[in-house]
């Protein structure tokens, strides 16, 4: 069965029901996201690695060390996207140095992934890291988020060498911003 052309929903008009602004770190919806993030990348992590699942009081830790705080100007920025006005994903910039951004906690919710959204994210995370004055960003990701690296290579960003020692980190991309 075929939906008529008048049914499919064209770009635009998935791409008209996104937007993304700066929000505080700790307001209720980044706080939720930033939950849903750490649950993610942790439940991915430790089977294959450590053959169990996330301990819960191992993820209260990682939650409530990283809070975000470093994600506000004049060193960062947090952004959180909506989707049709509902909390969806965020992009958090940081900046290591002068004139680089580090992208950082790009997560958009699973209800919501292949609907267009992480591409304004990023571009919104670009543009936050220009008005920080970075000249360059650089995420950085794991092997096992291939959805990571598949993005940034779609969005242009070019493998690099390391430019931290996270403990995380397998993939370091790179793109320039000027």
């Amino acid at each position: 069965m075929s939906l008529a052309p008048s049914r499919v929903p064209s770009l635009w008009s998935l791409w008209s029901l996104w937007t993304v602004a700066a929000e505080p770190y700790d307001s209720p919806a980044a706080v939720a996201l930033w939950r849903a993030y750490c649950t993610e990348v942790s439940d991915r992590w430790y089977p294959p690695h450590e053959g169990r699942r996330t301990a819960p009081e191992g993820l209260e830790r990682e939650i409530a060390a990283h809070t975000g705080a470093e994600l506000t100007p004049p060193t960062g920025q947090l952004l959180l996207a909506r989707y049709d006005g509902a909390p969806a994903g965020t992009a958090g910039v940081r900046l290591p140095g002068a004139s680089t951004a580090e992208l950082t906690r790009v997560f958009p919710r699973k209800e919501t992934r292949g609907r267009g959204g992480a591409a304004p994210l990023v571009a919104a995370a670009e543009d936050a890291a220009r008005a920080l004055g970075a000249r360059r960003m650089v995420p950085d990701t794991r092997s096992d988020l291939v959805e990571a690296r598949a993005l940034y290579a779609r969005l242009g960003r070019q493998e690099t060498e390391p430019h931290n020692d996270a403990p995380y980190a397998e993939h370091w991309f790179g793109k320039s911003l000027v």
